[in-house]
């Protein structure tokens, strides 16, 4: 479904309460048919998660994702997510449909395996000297300085023209999407791409996820050909919802969306190479739908607060985060094309850690009220 992005209804100004609303009718048929059959994780509290994208930096998505699984206090009832976070959920909805918790753990570190193998026959690599000294981004790597020039003076379709993506062969190896496409898939996944011809967001639900659909919410325009599906051409959904939130309001029944950032929303030092500029560019256009998303909904939770008889009429949402901002802003862009296990994995314990802290302070908040204040995050 191509879908209008909800958060255009806005006001100019947010509202600073805990919790947060939307309108809470709208939902998708497909969903409610299949609702009856569809297995719920058994779990005290279920929460709806938001994977933002960003190539590589996913794997700190995977060690949120690793470390959720474990306590079986929490489960999730819808995932929203965009590129790389489009598929840490789509692999963790097979893991999940196949093996339960311990299922998706596999399956997520199968997947970041596979990821790293196949990056390991290819020539974006740190140094020797990068290894030595711990420097995650490729920027010395002579093959990278080849490889971003080349990108910004030809097309995909000059470059690549057989259209070669190495992701395909991972996906396909690690998922069955017939699994997510089955009723009694235990989650509902909404994956986000972006309409190149009309430049609107377009959502996959579970019914339409297929390998082809991961990777078109996961083109990046500067390095693969745009992904054809029912003939129209998709590129990253970041450009218009890195995730988008609005489908987690209107088709899941959790009030609580967790997002996992990956992208920085600020940054103290101002960029001045090219490639810092580019790279802030980037997270600034990519944090961009989120941030009005939640403007619309602060917006909506104050006319609620305000309002005793709204709480019939619209839904208040409660919002979560998880981020490492301060790991991920002294990364630079070109960390995001590396693949090498042990930044993946030092990625992934950082994730690890800042789920486990996330849930330490706020697991008995989770139900009640928002746990990132709306208005100094996203306002």
């Amino acid at each position: 479904m191509d879908a209008p992005m909800t958060a255009e209804a806005a006001a100019p100004h947010g509202g600073g309460a805990d919790s947060h609303a939307f309108h809470a009718h709208g939902r998708t048929h497909r969903h409610d048919d299949h609702k009856a059959e569809r297995r719920i994780m058994p779990a005290d509290k279920l929460v709806n998660l938001a994977l933002q994208g960003g190539g590589a930096h996913g794997a700190f998505t995977w060690g949120v994702l690793d470390r959720l699984l474990e306590d079986e206090r929490i489960g999730f009832d819808g995932i929203s997510a965009t590129s790389a976070g489009a598929m840490n959920a789509a692999v963790l909805a097979y893991g999940l449909s196949v093996g339960g918790r311990d299922g998706a753990k596999k399956a997520l570190a199968s997947f970041w395996r596979r990821v790293s193998h196949a990056a390991a026959f290819g020539p974006l690599q740190p140094t020797l000297l990068d290894r030595i000294l711990g420097n995650r981004s490729l920027e010395a790597s002579p093959a990278f300085v080849m490889f971003d020039l080349m990108t910004r003076l030809f097309s995909p379709y000059q470059l690549n023209p057989t259209n070669f993506n190495p992701l395909r062969q991972v996906l396909e190896q690690t998922v069955d999407f017939d699994a997510i496409r089955r009723a009694e898939c235990p989650v509902k996944l909404f994956l986000s791409a972006t309409n190149v011809r009309t430049g609107k967001v377009r959502v996959f639900d579970n019914m339409d996820i297929t390998a082809d659909t991961v990777l078109a919410s996961g083109c990046l325009p500067f390095l693969f050909q745009a992904v054809e599906l029912d003939g129209e051409s998709y590129w990253d959904g970041g450009y218009m919802g890195n995730p988008a939130i609005f489908p987690l309001i209107y088709n899941c029944d959790s009030p609580d969306v967790l997002v996992v950032h990956i992208n920085p929303i600020e940054r103290e030092e101002l960029p001045r190479s090219a490639t810092e500029i580019m790279n802030r560019i980037n997270e600034i256009s990519f944090n961009s739908s989120l941030m009005r998303e939640m403007r619309a909904i602060s917006f909506v939770t104050r006319l609620i607060d305000e309002n005793d008889g709204l709480e019939r009429q619209l839904r208040r949402m409660m919002i979560h985060s998880i981020a490492a901002d301060d790991v991920m802003g002294k990364l630079g862009v070109a960390s995001k094309l590396n693949a090498d296990w042990e930044f993946l994995s030092a990625l992934k314990e950082t994730g690890r850690e800042r789920a486990q802290a996330w849930l330490d302070r706020n697991f008995e908040r989770v139900g009640r009220e928002s746990t990132t204040d709306i208005r100094d995050r996203y306002l």
